[in-house]
């Protein structure tokens, strides 16, 4: 792996035996049958895309280049793509949608990459996409959260939460909430302005309103921002019974932070989308809850690949020295991306774009979020939101019961 100021190669292939009929079949994104079991040969198939691998995304951006290089190491160890080694080239867009949309430029015209996958976040998503339709590219992606802006028909969400999450994932938590008896009737909502925090939490203040909790407060705070203590001071004046953090990355952490200077716990306190590892292994972290697609534990780890995937990714994980190396939601996100890539690859046999678009558009895909289809309204399926907890310093689903861990409730106070 090389890494540059303006990017990282991640470059995991096999070495290659090459010949003029495997790199003409290449060019024209076909490839002669492989016996099973044959190492892969000739040019390699180029994956562009970018990541946060700095700036204010950087801690889940490298959750997601973990996972990726997990897979495409394990592929090249078998038969590759089309039997073909896998190239991922990856740039850091240093949290930045502006940067992303320079940098998806560069990996299809001067890079030359054969296909796209997405970067992390919603933003720089977005940013990814109008690159894509301009260039006829399909992009996969897996952290869209405002579905209801991918208009571009060759785009595919791994983030499977439907097309209504404003409305779906807030009332599957607040039912969560209800099934533990303690149901909350007070609600203070404090968020970002990151753009799919603030459309998700807009959505949780109407569906708390509709169900008959008492607004206390409401508040919302710049992306990036670092100073939480006149914000604190508010909640803990409020006092609610349930308080909703939109937060992404570290600042449910820093909010937590602030509110133990003031000697004050949440009762109940819920994350949109915080940094996995900070906040499960913080002490004032426990407790807290959010939304996930998937954990390291039963019934996940019978999904496709995925005992493999939990396995492979932990050995990673611990050897970058993540505090918390286990696979969950981010990194089973990133990697269920490469499943779909694979599965269309494979089924066609081709790299052409609106052939693998109309495949994905038309079959579903096992990987380790479960069967994912992607024929609904912009090409999203169904919501499979569930809600998982921090306890005693991991992450585990409560909710619904039968995608809790094994022997797991949801904690009360």
């Amino acid at each position: 792996m090389k890494s540059t100021r303006q990017g990282v190669s991640v470059a995991l292939f096999a070495a290659a035996r090459g010949f003029v009929t495997a790199l003409a079949l290449g060019v024209l994104g076909l490839t002669a049958a492989v016996p099973a079991g044959a190492a892969p040969s000739g040019p390699p198939i180029r994956i562009g895309a970018t990541l946060a691998l700095t700036g204010p995304l950087a801690s889940t951006g490298f959750v997601h280049k973990l996972a990726g290089e997990v897979f495409v190491e394990q592929i090249n160890k078998k038969e590759g793509l089309l039997g073909r080694p896998v190239e991922w080239v990856v740039l850091d867009d240093q949290s930045k949608p502006d940067l992303t949309r320079t940098l998806y430029d560069r990996l299809i015209t001067a890079d030359k990459v054969d296909l796209v996958v997405g970067p992390y976040a919603t933003g720089p998503i977005l940013s990814a996409m109008a690159v894509a339709e301009r260039h006829g590219k399909m992009l996969i992606h897996n952290s869209f959260g405002i579905p209801k802006l991918a208009k571009y028909d060759m785009q595919f969400p791994i983030y499977s939460f439907g097309m209504e999450p404003e409305q779906t994932f807030p009332n599957t938590l607040l039912d969560a909430l209800a099934a533990s008896g303690k149901a909350p009737g007070t609600v203070a909502i404090v968020t970002s302005k990151f753009p799919s925090v603030h459309f998700l939490s807009v959505g949780a203040r109407e569906v708390a309103k509709k169900r008959g909790l008492r607004e206390l407060l409401y508040l919302e705070f710049e992306f990036g921002n670092r100073d939480f203590g006149a914000i604190a001071a508010r909640v803990r004046d409020a006092d609610p019974d349930f308080l909703w953090i939109g937060s992404v990355g570290l600042e449910g952490n820093m909010l937590l932070e602030a509110l133990k200077k003031l000697n004050y716990s949440p009762k109940i306190h819920f994350h949109l989308y915080p940094a996995p590892a900070p906040l499960a292994l913080a002490p004032e972290g426990q407790n807290a809850l959010s939304l996930t697609l998937f954990e390291p534990h039963p019934p996940f780890s019978r999904f496709p690949e995925a005992e493999e995937f939990i396995k492979l990714y932990r050995e990673r994980a611990v050897k970058a020295n993540l505090a918390y190396p286990e696979a969950d939601m981010q990194a089973a996100l990133q990697y269920a991306t490469w499943q779909v890539l694979r599965a269309a690859v494979t089924a066609t046999k081709s790299l052409d774009d609106k052939v693998l678009a109309q495949w994905i558009r038309n079959n579903r895909v096992d990987t380790v979020l479960g069967t994912l289809r992607f024929g609904g309204a912009g090409n999203y399926g169904d919501d499979l939101s569930k809600v998982k907890q921090v306890q005693n310093g991991k992450w585990v689903v409560v909710w619904p019961k039968e995608f809790a861990a094994p022997g797991v409730k949801l904690l009360m106070p």
